[in-house]
């Protein structure tokens, strides 16, 4: 296999992304990034729509998504699915039922941030001015990007200081064991985002990755913008150890400054032989699934 530059962790307008899948295939070829994973928070909507823009640029798209799982004490940790079947009718059921709440809890934190604007002697934001920017549901980041289209905030990170943390609501979360059981049984592979979201104590990450594994984890997103280069060279030499996958993933939402598709900490650009393991373990656990 040729080495070509990858991103397998984007987000879309379908979950809380800025730009539309067909939007994202365009930046990635622009960029020369050709294999792509479109990884939306608890949707598969914008899969089918990343795919035909896919092909007509001649880029790959990896069908995925990624999961809000809660792990022991650990909430909003992120699990991400790869190879999954995105059309399988459980699984929307299921994704189905975590957005009519993440639209019931999004709506909620709109209404938190308009009671801070009214009290502010501000006109409120409509649900409508929010829609404008999303897709399949709303998400803090179109809110922040409402906010900063009526001028009440200077950038998104002002958005999300100044109302969006101030004004959160609890998520509801997939338990871990059933989110990678699920993940599996559509043929998918589970891998943990940006792992040092959950901690940055080393020993204490180490010890739940380890503990994930025997839940039947797959991989580790090694690359990422989240972690330092001593943190990557730590998750590195734990994949390794353990026998784990490596992936790599931008998280790119399109809001972040200086953030680019393909790209993690410090430039580092993403590397397709990271993708050969990744397509065996696919193959193996749709196999397995048959």
């Amino acid at each position: 296999m040729p080495r070509m530059n990858i991103d397998l962790h984007m987000h879309s307008s379908y979950s809380d992304g800025a730009f539309t899948p067909s939007e994202l295939i365009a930046l990635a070829e622009k960029l020369d990034v050709r294999v792509v994973a479109i990884a939306d928070h608890d949707s598969v909507a914008g899969i089918a729509e990343a795919t035909v823009a896919g092909a007509a640029a001649a880029i790959e798209v990896i069908p995925a998504v990624e999961l809000s799982v809660q792990f022991n004490d650990l909430s909003d940790v992120h699990l991400l699915g790869y190879g999954i079947d995105f059309r399988d009718e459980a699984f929307l059921q299921n994704l189905d039922g975590y957005r009519q709440r993440r639209e019931g809890r999004n709506e909620d934190i709109l209404e938190r941030v308009n009671e801070c604007l009214i009290t502010e002697g501000r006109v409120p934001i409509d649900l409508e001015s929010v829609l404008a920017f999303a897709r399949d549901a709303i998400g803090r980041p179109h809110i922040a990007r409402a906010l900063l289209e009526r001028g009440y905030v200077d950038s998104v990170e002002d958005a999300f200081r100044r109302y969006l943390v101030p004004c959160n609501v609890p998520k509801t979360y997939w338990p871990m064991d059933d989110a990678i059981a699920e993940i599996h049984r559509i043929g998918g592979v589970a891998v943990l985002a940006h792992p040092t979201s959950i901690t940055k104590d080393l020993t204490v990450l180490g010890s739940t990755i380890a503990e994930l594994q025997l839940s039947g984890l797959d991989g580790i997103e090694v690359y990422n913008n989240m972690g330092w280069p001593l943190e990557i060279e730590f998750l590195r030499r734990t994949a390794e150890d353990r026998g784990l996958l490596v992936t790599a993933g931008s998280d790119f939402h399109g809001i972040e400054e200086g953030l680019e598709i393909g790209k993690g900490r410090e430039g580092m650009r993403f590397d397709s032989t990271l993708l050969a393991p990744l397509y065996e373990k696919i193959n193996l656990i749709k196999q397995q699934a048959c």
